[in-house]
């Protein structure tokens, strides 16, 4: 719980910040999530509350009705256990391994050089303040708690759907204030591999390193279109610009952390004569300027250094160096259509997240998203017509459909009825361009699930810069509390 120097003492409710603050001193990154799993265990024991995991780690807790209350459809609250670990370079703090230092700036609890954990540490603080509570009446609940979101919705897609016996899911893992959340992208994984050729850099050669830092990053889907650079792309457009003027080999290429990021770091070795290497480094400051012209509105700290390195390898061959950061300049990144349902929503997108060398393979790992299931194809396609271009192979593996909207749920209309109560308006009602589990869960269970998600103003996911409203996080808990009463309140006895 919250010590009396914590930053969140004195903030409500209470008890959320204090599982909130307890969650950022456990690991919990992405399948390494056994610290957070026997974390909950021992709290569930403690509380008394019945609870099962099945093969993919997933938790379900059951938790008995509120005197009264018993008769009420049982209610599935959820949310993920894993978080994407990003950190700064220079930080002391990291996230994966559970040191997490929390800073108040303003209205908004943000972390000291690493992401918060608020996705979805909010979830799982939530659920636990909760059903804690004795004086907030509820039907019977099951949480279930979900491992290995962050990479590909693993952990739903091995959940053992008998467990589940509620008829309602709340999913708790929004990020915008003010909505109800009733749809979601669905997302498919790609790895263009491309191999090449390679032989001794010359005798005079130098060994130089080319990176890219100081992008804001984000979200790769609710932060596609907010113009934030990608360091992959950045980092291969100023190499494929400086090569029509100075000739250089690569060496390496690599960037990007997490493949549902967009990427703030990246990369690259290269071997270049020692007469070219001033030219080289000109071209290079050229390219760079360009570049953060095209960011001086969306991503104006984005910059592109040059330092000395060693080899650690042989350079790819001229042919093959051309031919490399060709791929990375083909292929897609960023929104590609707006969705016709929502306003200002994208509907499709790609992110490159992650570059990678190995050997003589230059892997380039994309993630792409549409709620439109039907639209993915065009996008799977463009990506293996690189691959093929560049004489290379292209592996896709499909994660999860699009959840569709259904206008006319019962959870919806509990939602929509808890809101106006509590806030005196109407919601808005949305869909979201990330992923949500409940794309997945829905099809886990063998009848129909009624599904609705909301939660709080979380900004910068999945970067550093992830901060949290304060202030939206108590109207986040009230409506949590108004929502699971209305949907027991008819099975008052």
């Amino acid at each position: 719980m919250a010590t009396e120097t914590s930053v969140v003492t004195g903030l409500e409710p209470r008890s959320f910040w204090g599982h909130f603050e307890t969650l950022t001193k456990v690991p919990r990154p992405s399948r390494h999530e056994e610290p957070v799993i026997e974390h909950v265990r021992t709290w569930a024991d403690r509380q008394g509350f019945e609870l099962e995991q099945d093969a993919g780690r997933n938790l379900v807790i059951r938790v008995p009705a509120s005197p009264g209350r018993e008769a009420a459809p049982t209610v599935v609250l959820q949310g993920h256990l894993d978080m994407v670990c990003e950190r700064d370079p220079a930080s002391p703090n990291d996230a994966t391994e559970g040191r997490i230092a929390l800073v108040r700036d303003g209205e908004w609890l943000t972390a000291d050089g690493t992401t918060l954990g608020a996705d979805d540490g909010v979830a799982i603080a939530a659920m636990m303040a909760l059903v804690e509570d004795e004086s907030l009446a509820h039907g019977p609940l099951e949480l279930l708690m979900t491992v290995a979101e962050e990479v590909g919705l693993e952990g739903a897609n091995a959940l053992d759907g008998s467990l589940i016996t509620g008829s309602i899911l709340i999913n708790l893992d929004s990020e915008e204030d003010g909505r109800l959340t009733v749809g979601c992208a669905g997302s498919t994984d790609t790895w263009v591999r491309v191999d090449a050729p390679r032989e001794p850099a010359a005798g005079d050669a130098t060994t130089l390193s080319v990176g890219v830092t100081g992008g804001r990053g984000g979200h790769s889907g609710t932060g596609i279109a907010l113009g934030a650079s990608n360091a992959i792309k950045v980092l291969g457009r100023a190499l494929r610009e400086a090569l029509t003027t100075v000739p250089f080999r690569l060496v390496s290429f690599a960037g990007g952390k997490s493949r549902n990021a967009i990427p703030r770091d990246a990369a690259a070795i290269v071997s270049v004569a020692s007469g070219d290497e001033q030219a080289f480094r000109a071209a290079l400051a050229s390219a760079a300027d360009t570049i953060r012209d095209a960011y001086a509105k969306t991503d104006a700290n984005v910059k592109v250094e040059v330092a000395a390195a060693d080899a650690s390898s042989d350079p790819w061959t001229d042919a093959g160096t051309a031919k490399l950061l060709d791929a990375v300049a083909l292929v897609p990144t960023g929104p590609l259509a707006l969705s016709p349902d929502f306003d200002d929503l994208v509907e499709t997108s790609t992110s490159l997240g992650e570059a990678s060398t190995e050997g003589d393979r230059l892997t380039l790992h994309s993630l792409s998203r549409s709620s439109n299931d039907s639209a993915l194809p065009e996008v799977i396609a463009a990506l293996d017509a690189v691959a093929r271009l560049a004489g290379g192979e292209l592996e896709v593996k499909a994660n999860y459909p699009g959840w569709r909207p259904d206008m006319d749920s019962r959870a919806l209309a509990a939602g929509k009825t808890a809101y106006e109560r509590v806030f005196g308006e109407p919601p808005i009602v949305t869909a979201v361009h990330a992923g949500l589990e409940t794309a997945v869960v829905g099809g886990k269970v063998s009848r129909h699930l009624d599904m609705l998600s909301f939660g709080p103003q979380i900004e910068f996911p999945h970067s550093p810069d992830e901060r949290v409203s304060v202030p939206t996080v108590e109207r986040f808990w009230k409506l949590l509390v108004a929502v699971v009463d209305e949907l027991s309140a008819k099975g008052k006895t």
